[in-house]
Order: C-alpha cells, then sequence, then structure tokens
C-alpha cells in the first residue's frame, strides 16, 4: 500500500494597503490589528494624514487575501469606499502585528 502525504503549499507575500473612506475615528486600525493577528499575519496598521488607513502586510498570500476582503466591509462605524492593493515581495522583516502612529500629526 503507497500511502500519499499532501502538503498545501502556502506561498508567502507582502502587500501594502491603502483603505479610503470613513476608516478614521471609527476602530479601523484597532480592527485591522485583532484581524490580522487571528490570521496570523505580521505588519502595521496606521492613519495617515490624507484620511486613509494605511496597512502594511506580510504571511501566507491567501491569509492576506482574507485580511483584505475584511477591510473591504472594515469595522460596523466605518463606511469603505476604497481598499488599493499594490502587492510586493515578502521580506519577513515583522515578528507580529501592530498599529503603529504616523509622524505627520
Amino acid at each position: 500500500m503507497v500511502m500519499l502525504t499532501y502538503f498545501k503549499f502556502q506561498m508567502k507575500a507582502r502587500a501594502h494597503i491603502f483603505v479610503t473612506g470613513r476608516v478614521q475615528g471609527v476602530f479601523f486600525r484597532d480592527h485591522t490589528q485583532k484581524w490580522a493577528s487571528s490570521l496570523n499575519l505580521t505588519g502595521w496598521v496606521r492613519n495617515i494624514r490624507s484620511g486613509q488607513v494605511e496597512v502594511l502586510v506580510e504571511g501566507d498570500k491567501e491569509k492576506i487575501e482574507e485580511l483584505i476582503s475584511k477591510l473591504n466591509e472594515g469595522p460596523p462605524l466605518s463606511q469603505v469606499e476604497n481598499v488599493d492593493v499594490n502587492w510586493e515581495d515578502y521580506k519577513g522583516e515583522f515578528k507580529d502585528f501592530q498599529v503603529t502612529y504616523s509622524d505627520l500629526w
């Protein structure tokens, strides 16, 4: 009897994301951090002066795509108008996922 073992290949990826709409002052960063951490993703999220939320995330591409779906929905008080995703090469730069603060304020 021959036993075959299948391994699901998980492609590592990195995405730089900008979320537009009513996304500041509605706990968007907090929700993003919780979602990303629950998906075992690493990186950061922050508000930026333009009124957008910026996300830099690394991990399994499928998991990043799940996060992008959640970002498109947003937390209850938000109104997401657009999610712009720029795929980049994985760098393995982060250990966890954090809320960071822009120095532009």
